[in-house]
């Protein structure tokens, strides 16, 4: 069992040596990579070496255990203890070795745009980008609006912001390796404020999360974009800007369009609409190469499509239900006020254990 660990501690200490040359940290893009491999095995191999050890301790106190002798009785106890821990390491090295995803890392551009069901849609859209910013604020994690486009009733058509950690965080641990499962048709069940009869009405928004890319990630070739201004504009289209501050910028070779008006400035606007390009240029150029290779992830829906939903939100009945893990609680009040980790901690468990079936 675990055979492949042996050549992950082999691989291990190559990289305890090629850390320890200065010259490797000359190239600090290289030594970054080496740092994250290093780091994502380390866990492994302490994991595995605790894993070795207590076989060889169950061994010997079975050994002694069979001796006829007054402290047979203690070493027979202590082996009932140490295989119990051997199996509880046992677990947790197969855990480690479940195939990463190499965005899990990463930071995230999340963008909630309303659907079927007009201002109520709108007025969801903004309940979801605010249950996000709370649940963002009890993790610790920082938010910043990117691109918005508010309705008349105080929703939104569409909204876009980034969600980053305050600093380091432990391998696989970013923001993605949570946020990466809100993805695709999230649908509601409720009186809407703007219905008369006191009807429960069923719309929907969709929610599209995306790594954010760093500029080593995905490179953006400068003769590729056209870069339009314009001048910006509030809800009504009246100007709230005398100055062509907005900019929309069009990649042309995939025909993907990314405009910002959010920021006063020009400049400011077009740094905003290049990491919305990137991160969706590397969700692109991610998926082409899961279809070339496997599915081994789902897609988000992209189509905002009440028939077409991963979960459920049921106001009268303070119901929340996630149809792909069949997670389902009755505690709708406060995962809108940001409690979202039981919901996707379900969903994080369902892939390992769909990941682990795979790799068996």
């Amino acid at each position: 069992m675990f055979e492949a660990v042996e050549e992950l501690i082999g691989e291990h200490a190559d990289l305890e040596k090629q850390l320890a040359d200065p010259a490797i940290h000359a190239d600090q893009t290289r030594a970054r990579g080496l740092n994250k491999r290093y780091a994502e095995l380390t866990p492994i191999i302490a994991a595995y070496q605790d894993w070795k050890q207590t076989g060889e301790d169950v061994h010997t106190a079975r050994e002694l255990a069979a001796y006829d002798s007054p402290e047979s009785a203690e070493f027979a106890a202590e082996v009932k203890e140490l295989e119990q821990r051997r199996a509880e390491l046992t677990e947790r090295l197969r855990l480690l070795l479940v195939p990463r995803d190499p965005g899990d890392d990463k930071d995230v551009i999340l963008e909630v745009k309303a659907g079927e069901g007009g201002e109520e849609s709108a007025l969801f859209a903004g309940d979801l980008l605010r249950m996000y910013l709370r649940y963002a604020e009890r993790v610790g994690w920082k938010t910043e609006f990117l691109q918005s486009n508010a309705s008349d009733l105080g929703g939104y058509k569409d909204v876009q912001i980034a969600v980053k950690t305050r600093g380091s965080t432990e391998p696989g641990q970013g923001v993605w390796s949570r946020l990466k499962y809100e993805g695709g048709v999230h649908r509601v069940q409720r009186v809407p404020a703007t219905e008369s009869q006191g009807r429960i009405h069923t719309s929907a928004a969709g929610v599209l999360v995306l790594p954010e890319a760093e500029e080593v990630d995905v490179e953006v070739n400068p003769n590729d974009l056209r870069i339009d201004v314009y001048r910006s504009s509030g809800p009504g289209g009246q100007s709230v800007n005398t100055t062509d501050s907005a900019v929309r910028i069009t990649h042309e070779p995939t025909g993907i369009v990314v405009s910002c008006q959010n920021e006063k400035s020009q400049l400011q606007n077009k740094e905003q609409a290049l990491r919305i390009l990137r991160a969706r240029l590397l969700a692109e150029a991610q998926e082409q190469a899961e279809k070339e290779a496997s599915d081994t992830r789902r897609s988000q829906v992209r189509t905002v499509d009440r028939s077409e939903r991963v979960r459920t939100y049921n106001f009268p009945e303070n119901r929340i239900s996630d149809h792909r893990v069949g997670f389902k609680a009755y505690n709708l009040d406060q995962v809108l006020d940001g409690e979202l980790d039981p919901v996707i901690q379900a969903c994080v468990d369902a892939d390992s254990a769909a990941k682990l079936a795979d790799a068996q």
